[in-house]
């Protein structure tokens, strides 16, 4: 028998039933509920008079639609209020696990799991959330479905999905200092485009990779959706271990020697074959900027904006520019910013804010922008303000916010006006994601720190003793 990689190692260990032609059943080992995807599949639960299948498999909370703004205050936003509402009384009567507003685990779902170590190696991992393949960080498997997905794997803990192809993703090599995994990624997704990955689940691999902090990990496998792959993974090691060692549902004792054992047999085996590879020398990887309007839009921060008969695609290339203000051929250090927003699941975790503060230390954001910091989640906050972060960011000037998903879909209160161009940390660029007629551009925490104080974009490698001081750069291991 063949080898098999990392993923077939863990799709194979959760089918229910093979379906030949078909989809394959697949055993859910964690589904994770927030409060925009799951009302309708509540609904269809209460109709078909089915109770919730493994509630003890189950995890909510509410990240979309909460405000970031004092807690202790009414919720103003109607809808947000009626949401949040609904999935309280739901989880009340189907007997779920939820952490509200005031709870002190509550935060983007993404972040909760790894923090409370629920998501561990092997594991299959399902949430109504596009972005559930963070979780592929701990060598989970680990994808977004949709709302009817979702009452299916309430009603059943299975899904039915066609078994994608694994993909290599090798980055070897070492990071440049200033380089983070938010760059590495977008460098990625700039390779292959927006649909690069249909069909397959990426394992990013090589040195690059193994030498990541899991959050920056983290990072990487969160934005694999926007690369069009099903599903991103990273083989679990000591560095997985260290991280999920003593947090509050590993496992622990004689059952944390019984998981370590099984975890070690996951990375995929020598002989096993790709579907294809990418490689990627790490040593070409720069601080990145987007300018169009899908992740794959990007340069170097030293690089200028493509005209349209630069690009792949001329015609979206001029639709995009349009909707960003831009001509094409701007520096990338030209372009002036409104507003910065530091958060989102992608880059929202406590060295993601360590790394942004010692940008911003003793400095002022530039009078021109707007700036705000939302830990991603209530114990990131907590951790962070322990460490007086929150007070290096007010001293500058930035907005510290409760824990949210806040700016990064403008489905709450936090948005950006028509117009306004925001360097953000957050996953997405697309036309309106932080507000209609907002721009957004994608970039690393660092790098949005830095356009903050300046006012406009700007190469952080310049600031090298910024940089020296901080830690959390060294190997580029912050998202």
């Amino acid at each position: 028998m063949s080898g098999r990689t990392l993923f077939e190692k863990v799709w194979d260990e959760h089918v229910v039933r093979s379906g030949g032609d078909d989809p394959d059943l697949l055993y859910i080992d964690l589904h994770l509920v927030h409060e925009v995807t799951s009302p309708q599949a509540f609904d269809g639960l209460r109709l078909a008079g089915r109770p919730v299948r493994r509630p003890d498999l189950t995890l909510a909370t509410v990240d979309h639609n909460v405000p970031t703004t004092d807690r202790s205050e009414p919720i103003t936003d109607p809808l947000s209020a009626k949401q949040i509402e609904a999935l309280e009384r739901n989880c009340a009567e189907f007997g779920i696990r939820l952490f509200s507003t005031r709870a002190r685990e509550q935060g983007i779902v993404h972040m909760i799991g790894p923090e409370l170590g629920l998501t561990q190696p092997g594991m299959t991992v399902v949430c109504g959330d596009s972005h559930t393949s963070t979780h592929g960080a701990f060598g989970a498997l680990a994808f977004g479905i949709g709302t009817s997905e979702v009452e299916h794997v309430l009603a059943t803990q299975t899904l039915s999905q066609r078994k994608p192809k694994p993909a290599a993703i090798q980055v070897d090599g070492e990071l440049p200092f200033g380089v983070s995994a938010k760059d590495v990624i977008l460098r990625v997704i700039a390779d292959l485009g927006v649909e690069g990955g249909v069909g397959s689940v990426y394992e990013y691999r090589g040195s690059a990779i193994e030498a990541l902090s899991m959050e920056g990990r983290m990072t990487v496998c969160n934005m694999s959706i926007e690369g069009g792959a099903r599903a991103g993974m990273i083989a679990p090691d000591e560095t997985t271990f260290a991280y999920l060692k003593g947090r509050p549902h590993a496992p622990q004792g004689a059952d944390w020697d019984r998981a370590l054992e099984d975890w070690r047999d996951l990375p995929t085996d020598p002989d096993a074959e790709f579907a294809w590879t990418h490689e990627l020398d790490a040593a070409t990887i720069e601080p990145t900027v987007t300018w169009g309007t899908t992740p794959a839009m990007s340069v170097p921060v030293t690089g200028r904006v493509p005209r349209p008969d630069e690009t792949r695609d001329a015609e979206q290339a001029r639709r995009a520019l349009e909707y960003m203000g831009l001509d094409g051929g701007e520096t990338i250090t030209e372009i002036p910013i409104d507003r910065v927003f530091i958060g989102s699941c992608t880059n929202a975790r406590i060295e993601d804010l360590r790394a942004a503060a010692g940008v911003v230390r003793d400095r002022k954001v530039a009078e021109t922008v707007r700036a705000m910091v939302v830990p991603g989640s209530t114990m990131v906050k907590l951790q962070a303000e322990s460490e007086g972060l929150d007070e290096v960011f007010r001293a500058a000037g930035f907005e510290w916010r409760e824990a949210g998903c806040s700016m990064c879909l403008g489905m709450n209160p936090d948005i950006l006006e028509p117009g306004e161009r925001c360097a953000s940390t957050s996953n997405r660029n697309f036309e309106g994601r932080q507000g209609k007629g907002g721009r957004s551009h994608l970039v690393s925490p660092v790098m949005a720190a830095a356009a903050a104080i300046h006012g406009h974009f700007v190469d952080v490698r310049e600031e090298p003793a910024r940089l020296a001081e901080n830690p959390y750069l060294a190997g580029g291991g912050v998202g």
